[in-house]
């Protein structure tokens, strides 16, 4: 695939809000809508994306799920141990990541994958240090097999390496425009909110990520920002701080 053209360094410069983001994409947004394991064409559309926001001169880190191709034990057969069952979540989102950065490399954007789980052969090692030099050398980094540890989310795994590796913003995109009161797929009166606090998500138990995530974004003060990373354009909008999906703050 031809790689996009460079941006002038004017564009580079402007009106940029964020200098470094950490992006969690759900497994869900790697699998098409009739129940296919990769939706293509989704993934080059946000493959274009990162690489439009990386020509800002943007850090970019990803933690990816695995959602489309196991969900722990709710994928496996009836008692199914629960440890077995994250631990094959985990190499599932190495899949997901290895797909990814096949995407970016086809478009020119240098990119490592790293593994809190030891898989030398195919990525490299999750060490704080490195991933931090990448970033400085414009490379993105995606992040895969979660925190190493069961009972962890991807979600909180996007909140500690968010924390680790400095971002201003943590972004989790989704398949929704944003924070709704309840699910807008399920009910046509939902309401989107523009902005919550750490607390009224917690408070109200809103559906955004895991309690544990949001508590350790709040005690790092990182800011959370929902939004449909399936339409085009909506990642440049939001690291230029345009007005996009939910911040939780």
């Amino acid at each position: 695939m031809e790689s996009l053209p460079r941006k002038t360094a004017k564009e580079k410069t402007a009106t940029v809000r964020y200098r470094r983001v950490m992006l969690k994409l759900s497994g869900e947004v790697f699998g098409g809508p009739g129940g296919a394991v990769f939706d293509y064409e989704v993934i080059q559309s946000i493959a274009d994306q990162i690489r439009e926001v990386s020509d800002l001169n943007v850090g970019i880190g990803l933690v990816v799920g695995a959602g489309n191709i196991f969900r722990g034990t709710r994928s496996g057969p009836p008692g199914m141990d629960r440890i077995n069952g994250d631990y094959m979540g985990m190499l599932g989102t190495v899949i997901n990541a290895i797909c990814l950065q096949d995407m970016l490399e086809q478009r020119g954007l240098d990119t490592r994958v790293m593994t809190a789980i030891e898989i030398r052969a195919i990525a490299e090692p999750y060490i704080r240090r490195r991933a931090e030099r990448h970033l400085s050398k414009g490379r993105a980094v995606i992040f895969a097999a979660g925190t190493g540890h069961p009972f962890f989310t991807t979600d909180t795994a996007a909140a500690l390496r968010a924390s680790e590796i400095g971002a201003d913003l943590l972004i989790k995109g989704t398949r929704v425009d944003g924070i709704y009161d309840k699910d807008p797929e399920l009910h046509d009166d939902a309401v989107r909110y523009d902005k919550l606090s750490y607390q009224d998500v917690l408070r109200q138990a809103l559906r955004v990520m895991d309690t544990t995530a949001i508590a350790f974004c709040k005690d790092n003060k990182i800011p959370i920002l929902v939004l449909n990373i399936e339409k085009k354009g909506t990642l440049y909008k939001a690291i230029c701080g345009g007005k996009v999906g939910t911040l939780v703050s």
